[in-house]
């Protein structure tokens, strides 16, 4: 199911990028633009986000430093191919 038509963005999408660390409707946007043009999708994306589904917002619930997690991780790198 879409929940950005504008920029033709699925719940699975939002979901994942969940998964993959976005806390807050802004960082969903960051990550596909859902969220940017019309903005009729942000509540669906805060619906869908809720609260407890952020492991970064858990980790500050519990007292522990969120951002000591992420540094532990390798970062991920987008590689695009240059017109030669």
């Amino acid at each position: 199911m879409f929940v950005c038509s504008c920029f033709g963005i699925t719940e699975q999408q939002v979901k994942q990028h969940a998964e993959d660390g976005a806390c807050t409707p802004r960082q969903i946007a960051s990550a596909c633009k859902a969220g940017t043009d019309c903005g009729g999708c942000v509540r669906r994306i805060q619906a869908l986000l809720g609260r407890g589904s952020c492991p970064r917002r858990e980790l500050a619930d519990q007292g522990r430093s969120p951002l000591a997690d992420m540094t532990s991780k390798p970062a991920a790198v987008r590689v695009t191919a240059e017109a030669a």
